[in-house]
Parts: C-alpha cells; sequence; structure tokens
C-alpha cells in the first residue's frame, strides 16, 4: 500500500508484490487507527468515563467495516479510487470544482489537524524516552518526516513503526488479561448512554477510528491487490474477511485501552498529560519499564503517521485532478506536513492537539460518507456489485449518528 500512496500519479503500476503480500490493504487501515489519537482518545475515555462508552467504540469499528467494504469494494469492481471515481461522475465542470474544492478543504482540514496529532503524538513518545532534554521536538519530527515524503521511499520506515505499534498494542491486550477489570461493569458499557460531559469523547472515538483518509486509500489499494483478479465475487470475499479480521483486531485492541485505562485511572482524580501518565495502566505487566514502551509506541505511531497522512491526502486530492501540474502535486503533502507542525507548535498541549484532531475528523466524516454512498448506488457505474438495502441502511445509520453527534459537538462549542 505503501506503493500506492508514494506515487499518486502512477496508480497503475505493477502490482505483483502487492498481491502477493499476505497482508490485505485492511491490515493497514488498522494500523492507521491503532496510533497516538486512539490510544489518547481511549485512555481519556476510559479514565474519565470507565466503561460506559465502550458502545460508541464498538459502533466506531462497525461503521469503520461498513465504510472500508464499501471503498474496497468500489476500488475492486471499477478499478479507480475513490476521488477518481467521484471526479468521473460529475460531469458538470462547475459541479465538479465544486466538489473538487469541498473534498480538497475536507481533506486539507482533517488530515492538518491529523498530523497536528501525530506530530504531537510523536513528540509525547520521544519526550517520555529524554525527558530531561529541550530540544524543539515537533522541528525534528518534521526534519524525519520531510526528506522521506520528498523522496516516497517509506516502505521501510512504516513497516518498523507498524511493529513497534503492533508491540504497544499487545502491550493493552495482555495488560487487559492482567488487572482487575470489572466484567460485568464492561459489558454494561456497551449499552448507549452518554453520560454528561461525554458527547466530545464519543465524537473523537468515532473519528480516531473512521478515518475519512482511510476511505481513499483503501479503494485505490484494493484496486491495486486485486488489479488482474479475474473473479470480483472472489476478490471481493477476500476483501472482506481482510476488513473483517484487520478492524476486528483493531477494535478489540481499543477496547483494551479503554478497559485498561478505567482499572487503572477512573475515578482516581489523576490527570493525564503526558507519555508516562497514560503508561500507569501498563504498569501491571511491565512494572517501570512500562512508561519506556508507551513513549516508543507513541513515538513509533506519530512518525509513521506523520509520513503517511500528508502523502495519503495529495494522492486523494491528486485523483480528483488527474492533469494537475507536478508541482501542485509535490506541495500538497508538505502543505499538510507543515499545517500540521504548525498545530504542534502552537503552544497548545500535545494531549489537547491529538484530542482536537480527532474531534475533527469525527466531525467530516459524514461529508466523506455521502460521497461514497452516493457513487455506491450508482448502477451503471457498479452493476449488479452496488449497494444492497442493507449496505445502504448501514451506510445511513454512520452518516446520520455522526452527523448528530457532530452537530451537537459544534453547537456545544460554540456555545
Amino acid at each position: 500500500m505503501s506503493d500506492v500512496i508514494n506515487n499518486p500519479n502512477n496508480a497503475h503500476r505493477n502490482t505483483t508484490e502487492n498481491r502477493s503480500s499476505k497482508l490485505g490493504p485492511a491490515t493497514w487501515v488498522a494500523a492507521a487507527f491503532i496510533g497516538p489519537g486512539t490510544v489518547t482518545a481511549c485512555t481519556l475515555a476510559g479514565a474519565n468515563f470507565g466503561y460506559t462508552l465502550l458502545w460508541a467504540l464498538l459502533f466506531s469499528v462497525l461503521a469503520c467495516m461498513a465504510l472500508q467494504e464499501m471503498a474496497a469494494r468500489l476500488g475492486v469492481v471499477t478499478q479507480k479510487g475513490l476521488s477518481e471515481n467521484i471526479a468521473d461522475q460529475i460531469q458538470k465542470p462547475g459541479l465538479r470544482y465544486a466538489a473538487f474544492a469541498l473534498i480538497a478543504v475536507a481533506i486539507f482540514i482533517g488530515n492538518s489537524a491529523y498530523e497536528g496529532g501525530n506530530i504531537a503524538g510523536a513528540v509525547l513518545g520521544i519526550q517520555g524516552i529524554w525527558p530531561d532534554v529541550d530540544l524543539p521536538w515537533p522541528m525534528v519530527i518534521g526534519a524525519i518526516a520531510a526528506p522521506v515524503i520528498a523522496l516516497g521511499q517509506n516502505r521501510t520506515i512504516t513497516w518498523v513503526m507498524t511493529a513497534l505499534v503492533i508491540l504497544m498494542s499487545v502491550a493493552f491486550v495482555g495488560t487487559f488479561v492482567m488487572v482487575d477489570v470489572d466484567m460485568g461493569a464492561f459489558f454494561k458499557g456497551f449499552e448507549p448512554t452518554v453520560p454528561e460531559g461525554a458527547l466530545l469523547t464519543v465524537v473523537a472515538l468515532i473519528g480516531t477510528t473512521v478515518v475519512p483518509y482511510n476511505l481513499f486509500l483503501h479503494a485505490t489499494a484494493a484496486k491495486d491487490q486485486w488489479k488482474d483478479n479475474d473473479s470480483p465475487v472472489t476478490a471481493l470475499s477476500q476483501a472482506r474477511k481482510d476488513i473483517v479480521i484487520s478492524i476486528g483486531i483493531g477494535g478489540l485492541i481499543s477496547m483494551a485501552i479503554i478497559g485498561t485505562a478505567a482499572a487503572a485511572f477512573f475515578q482516581q482524580q489523576i490527570e493525564i498529560q503526558n507519555a508516562a501518565d497514560m503508561a500507569t495502566q501498563l504498569t501491571p505487566l511491565f512494572g517501570d519499564k512500562a512508561k519506556y514502551l508507551m513513549a516508543l509506541g507513541l513515538f513509533a505511531a506519530g512518525v509513521s503517521s506523520a509520513i503517511t497522512a500528508p502523502l495519503a491526502a495529495r494522492y486523494a486530492i491528486v485523483g480528483m485532478w488527474p492533469k494537475a501540474p507536478k508541482m501542485f502535486c509535490e506541495s500538497v503533502a508538505f502543505v499538510v506536513l507543515f499545517s500540521g507542525l504548525g498545530l504542534s507548535l502552537s503552544g497548545y498541549k500535545p494531549i489537547t492537539i491529538i484530542w482536537f484532531a480527532q474531534i475533527a475528523n469525527g466531525i467530516l466524516l459524514p461529508l466523506m460518507a455521502l460521497f461514497l454512498l452516493s457513487l455506491m448506488n450508482n448502477s451503471t457505474l457498479l452493476g449488479r456489485f452496488k449497494n444492497s438495502f442493507w449496505h445502504n441502511a448501514a451506510g445511513v445509520v454512520v452518516v446520520l449518528v455522526t452527523l448528530v453527534l457532530s452537530t451537537k459537538s459544534l453547537m456545544a462549542a460554540f456555545s
């Protein structure tokens, strides 16, 4: 999938290596949401509200599966990405430019906020490793990400960083098994309820799980993974299995984080400000070494996402404008990188920036989902593979729930 991100103007390149890989596109989608945002959002959800928001996380995981299945199906059947399909289906130039502007603004805002959270997450991690070293860490992270983005060779670093994030994720699951989790309260958390003050947390849990730019990436990655497959039915069966397994595991890890945070922090009056604070939930398994594991995981997740998020934004936008000047194509990723860098240097606490990024993603999600749903009901485009009644029902529920939550959170913010 990194080849897809690195070469947005060469989406139809030979993908034999991708097809032979045991890792499906949904693996990367899951890896994308198990990052600084998820660790922070789930930790704060468990610390502030105990197990009561587990239902929101379950909804987020199911919503992610539903939307990513549509994105994968679109890519496999049409052999085009999401943004390419949007551009092809809008014939009137005025409407096409309006759609392009709307998607570009949404992707730019969402990815810039997400990039700020990525850099802030990496800073949280590196400060946990070297707490006494006073350096402009956001600039250091930017200096690491910029040349990799420019060269477009992020395969190796992505694999290394993903391995470290997986290690941290396994640590949460292991700790969940060890700590004294109130299983009665845990399962009761799947009953929908929104405690006072929890609305933004619900939006953040959705925003950290259903990442809008992953819809663009998954469509293209699925297209390349099953590019020359003679049977769309077989390809879609494989894609759906990939989605259920990969995203399902990601969801279980997120639930484990909420569970360990609830057991460690809920009703303890502990203010969480840094990686060391969040690492407290891992001490039953790792003792004093927990803070280093948490710090290393946050750093890895932050750096890898700080590289892929700008490249993903570039792909999503360039897909809408395939004849864009090369200079424009190259500048998109760096605009997102530097916008995120500016946000991380704004003086806000890293935890606050990461939190804001997840809320921004949750608010932008309904817009991206509506574009996807409109394509998935096009009989000319998809034929017998268009959305069924149940696909549409799931999509409409996701859009309505996220739209209501986003509207309420915005009204609360402005009031």
